[in-house]
């Protein structure tokens, strides 16, 4: 039997080549009409910093004004550390952190009665800059307001990464998802002009024109020479990989490049070296090595994704480079679990492989589970001791359970990490602390380190 093609579907056929044929050439004009790469803003070496940090070790404040300091686990360092999150009971995760104007602190993170739920909000809360210590918690934005401002359906939402844009206000980037599971994910942003107190109705980052899914932010971003940023993101549909968006200060994505060869490699975190030369490390999602790429043309191309010497349990990172040139960069250095939390510090541009871990926070059985009793009675001692009531500790710690403690024992989890340094020159650091709370850290980069007592073995600087 023949069957011939009637006429309106030939029609339609050269109508719908036509149609691609406009496409793919409007993107091609897209490609060659964008404007051209600028180079990175380097780290700002501004009078009053240098200053600052040039006598940081030496300063003192009125000890009524500061957090009581502790000694680090491997004992090499002293630092404070304070809890941020206040709402007991709530699952939460991935916190960013920005210096405010008056030199207080803003942290941004999601909560709700577990990742991916409907129920999940962005919270925030502020350091104040002259006692140091972390007010209550605040609602930024839920599922239904989200979904208002979009005015499409919002299935879960997370990730928010907070900074100071160009023009000095505030940018707020989110991922939310409409259908489906996080490699669904598009990028919602944000600004606020008066310091986080309120923000504008939310937009979506436009990075596709294919249905503008799976992209999703977790980096700090990066300054660039014409007064926009690079936005480290990442691709989670099919195969995992990093990209770099390039940001006007309009907040319009200007062009993006993919990441040479980092297949299962997702949320890189950038560390600046010059105007021309940065590095890239990435979260293995293979569970096998931190992920290292380059670049000396200022993010138009990258090398081909290598593994490091350091060990990555498929768990994110964050980096920093100081006001003085230091690189710094914060992971879990175990090779399965996430009960560790270091800091690793080289010079600018330099390598990391070989590096003495800061250890920040240690689970004192790394490679042994807790058995549950003992498990809330280390959460529940650290919890009192900082201020937490009986019934708060009974809800922070019901919560950390139910997400990290199986039939008879349980995991501890020190994860997602955000490093700042603020114009005084202290280091901020602040991460996930048992999926319960979110935890601050504050440090003088600068100060006499000493041998460490007692590194796991399991962490210390591979060869």
């Amino acid at each position: 039997m023949n069957f011939r093609p009637s006429v309106f579907t030939a029609r339609f056929d050269r109508f719908a080549a036509l149609l691609l044929a406009l496409a793919f050439a409007l993107a091609g004009w897209k490609i060659l009409d964008r404007p051209p790469a600028a180079n990175f803003a380097t780290v700002p070496q501004q009078p009053e910093m240098a200053e600052n940090v040039a006598g940081l070790s030496t300063k003192t404040a009125p000890l009524t004004s500061l957090p009581q300091q502790q000694v680090s686990p491997d004992g090499r360092f002293r630092f404070d550390a304070q809890f941020v999150s206040s709402a007991p009971g709530q699952a939460v995760h991935a916190p960013s952190i920005v210096e405010l104007r008056d030199g207080s602190l803003r942290a941004v993170w999601f909560s709700g009665s577990r990742e991916g739920a409907r129920d999940v909000t962005i919270q925030s809360a502020i350091m104040d800059a002259t006692s140091l210590h972390w007010g209550a918690e605040s609602t930024v934005v839920d599922r239904r307001q989200l979904q208002k401002g979009l005015w499409r359906y919002v299935k879960k939402m997370g990730n928010p990464v907070i900074t100071r844009a160009p023009d000095g206000s505030l940018w707020l980037w989110l991922v939310n998802v409409s259908l489906g599971g996080w490699a669904g994910s598009s990028i919602t942003w944000a600004r606020s002009s008066d310091e986080g107190s309120t923000w504008s109705a939310p937009r979506r980052l436009v990075t596709s024109p294919f249905l503008n899914i799976s992209t999703l932010v977790k980096g700090a971003p990066i300054a660039l020479q014409d007064g926009g940023v690079a936005l480290p993101v990442y691709h989670e549909f099919v195969s995992k990989f990093g990209e770099i968006l390039r940001i006007n200060g309009s907040g319009q994505v200007l062009d993006k490049v993919r990441i040479a060869g980092s297949r299962n490699s997702l949320q890189p975190v950038v560390l600046v070296a010059g105007p021309l030369q940065a590095q890239a490390y990435m979260r293995s999602g293979n569970a096998i090595a931190m992920m290292r790429s380059t670049t000396d043309d200022a993010g138009s191309t990258w090398s081909s994704t290598r593994p490091s010497t350091w060990p990555n349990p498929d768990s994110a990172l964050a980096g920093v480079v100081t006001a003085t040139g230091a690189q710094w960069l914060a992971l879990n250095p175990a090779t399965r679990n996430r009960e560790v939390l270091a800091l690793l510090q080289t010079s600018i541009g330099g390598s990391f492989d070989g590096a003495r871990p800061w250890i920040v926070e240690s689970s004192t059985t790394p490679e042994t589970r807790l058995l549950t009793d003992n498990y809330e009675r280390l959460l529940g001692n650290e919890l009192k001791a900082r201020g937490a009531s009986e019934e708060q500790t009974r809800a922070y710690v019901a919560s950390a359970k139910r997400q990290l403690c199986g039939a008879a024992s349980c995991a501890q989890e020190f994860s997602y990490p955000y490093l700042l340094q603020s114009r005084d020159g202290y280091i901020h650091l602040v991460y996930t602390w048992h999926r319960t709370r979110i935890k601050h850290v504050r440090f003088d980069p600068l100060q006499p380190v000493s041998a460490a007592q007692a590194v796991p073995a399991h962490v210390a600087a591979p060869n």
